[in-house]
């Protein structure tokens, strides 16, 4: 049931091609700006970036229709941005301002946005598994069509409760994809040294769920895995397992120094595997943009992230009545 991955090259647009570029190169620029305001003592906590991964969102976002969920783990500014969250909302809530998706309380762990059907954010490993099997639930029940995309980790797929979702999800046949963006480091343990088997996606053929391992540096791979994947699950196939291969440039938080891997190994997949340069060389090869046309997108992308970062840093924090509300649901 499990297949390697696709290789196929799908034809793409020029429009499309664009869009993929412009996407993750506002991941990018943005996840740069929030290290720049961590260091500078403005983002508190925990933060983990998504530079290096950003094809595998934006190659998964484009297969989505409206109405479809995601839910992910505590590397989730990437995931926000790409299912068309406001960047200012992102980063105030990164700063822990009024103006943030969680009124500043949530910071980059825990933001929602019921509007774009984004679920967290959530900083237990593994948490959020059963939870994107349990919105994939409602959508069965309530029989819209709808998909679940429940991103985790190589690392939170040795967790436990990760194979307690797939039996159910399973034996129920749910609409879900389960994501699993193996960057190769689970914190700082290289995936060799804490998996037994090679293929996570693998992992599925115990329960009868279909998988495929996916190039994550290469966004039309991943676009083209997440329409068969969605297919599978919106014609009643039940979930489906898409291992994408990708790789983090900074460490696994913004307080981690990743001395675990050479300085060469990461420069090697900048140089030879960047998704987005991988893209814009596609888009000057083909004739469908010039340096010039991609260095104006660029800066326009750097002014939406400033004015995002200056937002944030007008908006002020949130009052201490703020603590008392959004914890109790009225019934």
């Amino acid at each position: 049931m499990a297949a390697r991955r696709t290789t196929k090259k799908p034809n793409v647009s020029k429009e499309e091609l664009l869009g993929y570029y412009r996407d993750m190169l506002m991941i990018r620029r943005f996840e740069e700006k929030a290290g720049q305001l961590y260091g500078m003592g403005l983002i508190g906590g925990f933060c983990h970036l998504y530079i290096g991964q950003e094809a595998v969102v934006v190659g998964l976002e484009a297969a989505t229709e409206e109405g479809d969920k995601r839910i992910t783990s505590y590397r989730d500014h990437g995931h926000m941005l790409a299912c068309g969250m406001d960047p200012k909302g992102v980063m105030a809530e990164l700063t822990g301002r009024e103006g943030g998706y969680s009124k500043g309380k949530g910071g980059s762990m825990h933001m929602f946005s019921k509007e774009k059907h984004f679920y967290g954010g959530h900083g237990i490993v593994a948490a959020q598994v059963p939870l994107g099997a349990g919105l994939a639930f409602a959508d069965k029940y309530n029989e819209n069509g709808r998909v679940t995309f429940t991103y985790f980790g190589d690392g939170a797929a040795n967790q436990g409760q990760v194979y307690e979702t797939f039996n159910m999800a399973a034996l129920w046949d749910l609409p879900v994809i389960f994501v699993i963006e193996n960057n190769q480091y689970a914190m700082g343990t290289a995936q060799q040294r804490s998996t037994s088997s090679q293929d996570i996606y693998k992992r599925g053929e115990a329960f009868g769920i279909a998988g495929e391992e996916v190039d994550g540096m290469d966004v039309l791979a991943v676009k083209q895995a997440s329409e068969k994947a969605v297919a599978h699950c919106r014609a009643g196939k039940g979930p489906y397992i898409l291992e994408v291969k990708t790789y983090r440039y900074r460490g696994h938080s913004m307080s981690d120094p990743a001395k675990y891997r050479t300085r060469e190994e990461v420069q090697k997949m900048r140089e030879e595997r960047d998704p987005i340069e991988a893209v814009r060389q596609l888009l000057l090869t083909g004739n469908h943009a010039s340096e010039d046309e991609l260095k104006a997108i660029d800066k326009e992308i750097k002014d939406v992230v400033n004015d995002a970062a200056e937002f944030s840093k007008q908006s002020p924090e949130p009052a201490l009545e703020e603590l008392w509300t959004d914890i109790y649901a009225d019934a």
